[in-house]
């Protein structure tokens, strides 16, 4: 979820500026308080580079709070742990290399090979997956697009939907069809920073792990995320379709891939409240929101995993490490014509900044542009694996043609002009790119 504008104070100085001067006086004189602190951090809008600064700062004062003890899973048994109730089937690590697990791809087959004598929009011979990256308030982007592009007509129904973040918001409204694209518009353009989170106070960051509450997404995802909705990933999950949404094992350092449709499908009473557990920790930027401890369990005890936001580990993704598309092929017992689109919720472009030859302004504006370069290198990742299984690769990101600036962390103004950029573009056709940015051929 990268960040590429720099706070700053009424006076023109960099918020992260008065922070550390903030975090001095605090410590030197000890009579700051908490509503003084909370007036002078101003929170970042859609990056974890905002953290940093706010990091630095803090981190002078993190030995006055004593941090809580853990029931976090012991080593030997991060590979075995799953939620309680559920089988195995439910999730796997996004970065395993190890044969896609063959019970899965069987089902897979059979759901679709069922389906294809009832629903004609299941073609066996093809296969349309759709990826979306994070970039909270961006993500409006990747709304209007799919929301376009659906009204033009020209939409495929896609078989494969995954989403990171901003984009795990997105991916369940669009696995389940249009009909949800009106939500999806006014999750974009109608939000404020009240929709999302609340500020901490500088003794509430250090002892919660976050400088904000994000419990006002949650509520919001509660709302949305409701039994009836549940019912309707089951049916398409039935189908043969796959959501995917990823998060970040905190504790393992390890990419987690979820199978939301096995969640939604399972019947279980719990399976609203971790569905939305884990859109909520795919959206938890490190040290911004508080990460989600998802309760597990292994070797008979419970235990608590640390799930944080999925771009952590990848900025987009298609499917785990261990499968190809030459398994699918073989499973088949027939040709598949498969096609991939990426939407990139932000830029693959520089964007220039003057940056000030302070210690929070220069390492705000590295960390956005490692994170930048990192999409990029996902973009790549995924063209190799679209030349490796013969699979037609596309991507789009925001063009440089759309010029608004930001003037709010979450700017309605700024995302409904985006969801508006993307929706003529949805509309119009997709110019997708094929080869990721740079590449010669």
């Amino acid at each position: 979820m990268a960040a590429t504008r720099a706070p700053r104070s009424s006076d023109g100085k960099s918020i992260w500026s008065s922070a550390f001067v903030a975090g001095s006086a605090c410590l030197t004189a000890g009579t700051a308080t908490v509503q003084h602190v909370c007036a002078v951090i101003h929170l970042f809008n859609r990056s974890m580079t905002r953290t940093i600064g706010l990091g630095l700062c803090a981190s002078q004062l993190a030995g006055c709070i004593a941090s809580f003890p853990r029931d976090s899973v012991p080593q030997e048994y991060a590979s075995i742990a799953k939620p309680p109730g559920y089988s195995d089937d439910i999730r796997i690590w996004g970065d395993s290399y190890a044969s896609y697990p063959t019970q899965r791809l069987v089902r897979f087959r059979d759901e679709r090979l069922r389906a294809s004598k009832v629903d004609p929009s299941i073609n066996l011979r093809e296969l349309n997956a759709l990826t979306l990256s994070g970039g909270g308030s961006n993500g409006a982007f990747g709304a209007g697009i799919l929301a376009g592009w659906a009204k033009s007509g020209t939409e495929p129904k896609f078989d494969i939907v995954t989403g990171i973040s901003a984009g795990a918001l997105i991916a369940p409204f669009v696995f389940v069809g249009p009909a949800y694209d009106g939500k999806l518009k006014e999750g974009f353009t109608k939000v404020t920073d009240a929709s999302i989170f609340t500020r901490h106070g500088i003794l509430g960051a250090l002892s919660s792990g976050s400088f904000t509450d994000n419990a006002p997404l949650a509520r919001m995802l509660d709302e949305n995320v409701t039994d009836q909705f549940l019912d309707k990933v089951a049916t398409e999950y039935s189908k043969g379709r796959r959501l995917f949404i990823g998060t970040t094992n905190l504790d393992a350092d390890r990419a987690v891939i979820w199978d939301m449709g096995a969640i939604a499908a399972s019947g279980r009473p719990d399976r609203r409240k971790l569905f939305a557990e884990v859109l909520l920790a795919s959206t938890s930027v490190p040290g911004f929101f508080p990460p989600v401890n998802l309760e597990v369990a292994a070797a008979g005890k419970t235990y608590h995993e640390m799930h944080v936001d999925g771009g952590t580990a990848n900025e987009v993704f298609l499917m785990p490490a261990g499968l190809t598309l030459g398994e699918l092929k073989k499973r088949f017992h027939s040709t598949v014509k498969a096609s991939l689109y990426v939407i990139r919720n932000g830029r693959t472009t520089p964007e220039y900044s003057s940056v000030e030859p302070t210690l929070p302004s220069i390492a705000e504006k590295a960390i956005s542009s490692l994170i930048k370069t990192q999409g990029i290198g996902d973009l790549y990742r995924l063209y190799a694996i679209s030349r490796r299984d013969g699979i037609d690769y596309n991507y789009i990101d925001i063009p440089g043609d759309f010029t608004v600036k930001e003037t709010d962390e979450f700017d309605r103004k700024f995302m409904t002009a985006l969801y508006e950029k993307g929706f003529q573009m949805g509309l119009n056709g997709v110019p997708w790119k094929k080869v990721p940015p740079g590449y010669v051929q």
